[in-house]
């Protein structure tokens, strides 16, 4: 027994240089998903104070804001498997490539938003508001939804821009810049949100625009500081000296981070269209739903900061170890990542139990039973974290080895097969109420850890992939 005990904690226990190096990724990356998670919980209790309607309209145009969101991080996510190992070889030239290649993902993708949110996105919101309740209610849902989405649009090539390079950044190892940046934006946003919001220091009241406006304006302030630090010292990010001369990279990377690719940008959009269809089944419980659930993810995004960083330091970590030839490395420090995000998961879903009668009570223009429902759903939230953990890292380390259909099939794949299924039998065939359909679909994802842990185990994910790319 003391044997296997001593076999288990070299195998998920690293040593003192190990954690030195997780931490020193991952301080920044959660100080920064902290913050910005933090002022968006006090967005939201911003718009909480206007009321149900408001909060809901912004809800329902950030569910569809994620999706482009999500397909921005799809987008960019197989350019960035080679730019962690090309940094890992030393190799500048293709760490380059792989930013221009991030740059005309990025104008594609934009344009695909732009029409479809202008063109569409009257009908899209309608999706989230089929559940029982108020006719009027509804159509207020909808206006403020509407007037948020014209508006936040604006800030969409400042986002996508500013994850160029972001990702890229740390791809390096770089994420106190990134960090820097993103706090300067948050405290834009919240700064921006109590004047614009409720008209302070002589300034409108604009209530939902106003949420929108302070939105936009923090994006262009933090892909200002992103861009110009990083020109500014070239010397330290050489990637970036010539990137633009011309956007021009070689035909077989192209083809090799196309082909890659091309798997993680569907598998985020169909993910992304997932949750939104997830929101949109529980919203058919009733139109208090959607508020209850927009207080309770802007309330558990603060807790899942710190689990959540860990894909941030398995992409980095383990990226580099594969590119640099160093697979024993790789395979022994992936289980020590997964161990350390689920012990961090536990902890935090034990905080999030603890606070969570409390939190919901400070959204003051929200009502009673709003309230009570976020409670009970950020409960049920705080018993499945450390699956999500498992999961989240599973998912990057197969990531970080090139093995995008397993991770296609893995991440969005499930999504539709069971989760989207699940949902729609509790809500749809077994007419439960939103907490069994949502605790059904969320301890399903037993299975997804259980598959991850195999696919993990195999080892198929361990590949030097840059020098198939030169």
């Amino acid at each position: 027994m003391e044997r296997m005990w001593t076999r288990a904690r070299r195998a998920l226990i690293g040593d003192k240089d190990f954690y030195r190096a997780v931490l020193a990724i991952i301080i920044p990356v959660i100080i920064q998903n902290s913050i910005s998670n933090f002022v968006n919980f006090l967005d939201n209790l911003m718009v909480g104070e206007l009321g149900n309607e408001q909060m809901s309209g912004v809800s329902i145009a950030n569910q569809l804001v994620f999706v482009f969101n999500l397909a921005v991080f799809g987008g960019l996510a197989g350019p960035g498997i080679f730019g962690a190992q090309f940094y890992g070889a030393g190799d500048t030239e293709g760490l380059r490539s792989t930013f221009r290649i991030k740059i005309l993902e990025s104008i594609l993708l934009l344009a695909a938003a732009a029409g479809a949110f202008l063109g569409f996105g009257r009908e899209l919101i309608s999706l989230f508001l089929q559940g029982d309740g108020d006719p009027e209610k509804a159509k207020m849902m909808l206006d403020f939804s509407q007037d948020y989405l014209t508006v936040i649009l604006l800030g969409l090539p400042a986002f996508a821009l500013t994850q160029c390079y972001a990702g890229t950044l740390r791809e390096t190892g770089e994420t106190r810049l990134p960090m820097a940046a993103s706090l300067a934006a948050v405290i834009t946003n919240g700064v921006l949100n109590f004047l614009l919001i409720f008209g302070k220091l002589g300034l409108p009241r604009l209530e939902v625009t106003g949420a929108a406006i302070a939105t936009v304006v923090s994006r262009y302030v933090e892909l200002a500081i992103v861009m110009i630090y990083t020109h500014r010292h070239s010397l330290r990010f050489p990637f970036i000296r010539g990137a633009y001369r011309t956007l021009r990279v070689p035909g077989a990377l192209l083809k090799k981070v196309a082909k890659m690719g091309a798997p993680l940008l569907i598998n985020e959009v169909l993910w992304s269209v997932g949750m939104s269809t997830l929101t949109a089944v529980y919203s058919l419980c009733g139109l208090d739903v959607v508020p209850a659930l927009s207080v309770s993810s802007s309330v558990s995004n603060l807790f899942n900061s710190v689990y959540m960083s860990m894909g941030t330091a398995v992409a980095v970590m383990i990226g580099q170890a594969l590119g640099a030839g160093k697979f024993e490395k790789a395979k022994g420090d992936v289980w020590r990542l997964i161990a350390f995000a689920v012990a961090m998961a536990v902890g935090m879903g034990l905080l999030l139990m603890l606070f969570a009668p409390l939190i919901p009570q400070a959204y003051g223009g929200v009502t009673r039973e709003v309230k009570d429902a976020a409670v009970i759903l950020l409960r049920l939230t705080a018993c499945f974290m450390p699956l999500f953990a498992f999961a989240h890292c599973t998912y990057f380390t197969l990531r970080s080895g090139g093995k995008t259909i397993i991770t296609f099939l893995f991440d969005s794949g499930y999504t539709w097969a069971v989760s989207v299924p699940l949902a729609l039998l509790m809500v749809r065939v077994l007419k439960t109420d939103v907490y069994a359909a949502y605790a059904v679909v969320e301890a399903a994802n037993v299975i997804k850890c259980t598959v991850g842990y195999f696919f993990v185990r195999s080892g198929r994910w361990v590949q030097n992939l840059t020098h198939s790319a030169e």
